[in-house]
């Protein structure tokens, strides 16, 4: 009997480490397939891509002025939201996770090693991803969000460049005014999502910023349109999202095909009606050339170029603080930037956002619900807790990457604006004089 036992035991062990290999093999495979090079529209660069592992660089102990405007800007957003009283009370990690053995378990998602460019998620017959820690609502992400953009130079698709004729073409009043500026950009903005339709948020409870319960008892987005991922804007805004590794101090290394997605992105948004009248404003204030491919090399430097955050040289880029988010290792781990609703969705779909409620606004009566397009939030990243965060829900890619522009060129650190329905200050830090350092809206009384 006991022979017959030990048999039966080692084909189980034997068939489970057989399967076990299957799917590491086939993860491989799906992980190359996922990654099919694309050459770079600018520069036509038919290097092979640069799979050089993405390690972290030790990092400065001493604070630099670029980290001091880090930490300023940190601090700036948990005191405007909290309506000017600032609170050094954050919440406890332990009673987040329920207790230091989950806390630590979830910390080691930190570690730049554990992040995989194109993680494996469960699949159902679809095609759906259907992940998430909370069972009461699971938002879906349709996988194949490229959309056929996955191509060599000579085979890119574009949309067709929309013919805005005067529209975009800015008035005195715009010129003079910085927030109906603004306020045109959101008027162009043709591809802004419809709550109810596009998609659905539930915003569950609201708290005070030092509160510790978790006020949501699911996931902040119910459910998002897949037509969404077929919008060629947000379906390349989305091929960026994985580029990166989110360590602040660890130096990224910049592969052909991620040139290639830059350059694309790039591409795509010039044709759209926020971008192009972007660049008819910094003309006409004299801030850039009229000339359409030396305005998307300044946007691209702007936005992709690589700079030093956290005492490491080419770690960080504009980019990647204010839509992908960092965290930063230093003392207690903090997430720093995260302010585009997209990256929350699909990080939110992938299990690695907890959506933790609402931060009370500071007038009473005004109460965020589906229909909200301007949210002040709490969450967890990876175990990491962001006590307090803003974003512009359903709004375009091209329509933020215009506003931080307008914003950073011509207006200051804070710059009180009016757009849609919303008053909004939206925060615009520097790294010298040519950098953005971040850049998010607060709303206002």
């Amino acid at each position: 009997m006991e022979g017959l036992i030990k048999g039966i035991l080692d084909v189980a062990l034997g068939d489970r480490d057989d399967h076990n290999k299957e799917e590491s093999s086939n993860g491989q495979d799906r992980d190359e397939r996922s990654r099919s090079t694309w050459a770079q529209v600018v520069t036509g660069d038919d290097d092979q891509e640069d799979t050089t592992t993405k390690t972290p660089t030790t990092r400065h102990q001493g604070w630099s002025r670029k980290e001091e405007v880090e930490r300023k800007e940190e601090r700036t957003e948990e005191w405007e939201s909290a309506g000017g009283r600032h609170s050094n009370q954050r919440r406890p990690q332990q009673a987040a996770y329920g207790g230091n053995d989950q806390y630590e378990g979830a910390q080691t998602d930190c570690n730049p090693n554990k992040w995989n460019r194109k993680e494996e998620q469960e699949e159902n017959s679809e095609g759906w991803e259907t992940v998430g820690k909370k069972p009461a609502r699971r938002p879906q992400i349709w996988k194949d969000h490229n959309h056929g953009y996955n191509r060599p130079p000579s085979e890119q698709e574009y949309a067709d460049d929309v013919g805005h004729g005067s529209n975009i073409e800015p008035s005195r009043e715009e010129l003079a005014d910085l927030s109906q500026a603004c306020n045109k950009l959101w008027e162009l903005d043709s591809n802004r999502l419809v709550p109810g339709k596009d998609y659905e948020i539930v915003c569950g409870e609201g708290k005070k910023v030092y509160q510790n319960d978790d006020m949501a008892q699911g996931s902040l987005f119910d459910w998002l349109s897949e037509d969404v991922f077929r919008k060629p804007t947000y379906s390349r805004f989305c091929s960026l999202l994985d580029n990166y590794n989110p360590v602040v101090g660890s130096k990224e290394q910049v592969s052909a095909q991620e040139k290639q997605e830059e350059a694309a992105f790039i591409e795509e948004i010039s044709r759209t009606g926020p971008i192009q009248y972007l660049h008819k404003y910094l003309t006409c204030k004299g801030i850039v050339s009229d000339d359409n491919q030396e305005f998307k090399r300044m946007l691209s430097d702007l936005w992709f170029g690589l700079y030093g955050r956290g005492g490491s040289s080419s770690s960080s880029s504009a980019f990647e603080h204010v839509f992908v988010g960092e965290i930063k290792s230093q003392g207690e781990d903090q997430v720093t930037g995260f302010h585009n609703w997209l990256q929350f969705y699909l990080e939110e779909s992938k299990g690695r956002v907890d959506y933790q409620g609402y931060i009370f606004p500071r007038r009473r009566g005004e109460t965020p619900d589906s229909e909200t397009q301007l949210l002040t939030i709490q969450f967890a990243w990876n175990g990491v807790l962001k006590a307090v965060s803003s974003t512009l829900v359903g709004v375009s890619p091209e329509f933020e990457i215009a506003l931080y522009t307008l914003c950073f060129f011509n207006g200051g650190e804070e710059n009180h604006i009016q757009i849609g329905p919303y008053p909004v200050n939206i925060k615009c830090y520097r790294l010298g004089n040519d950098k953005i350092g971040s850049a998010f809206p607060i709303a206002e009384c």
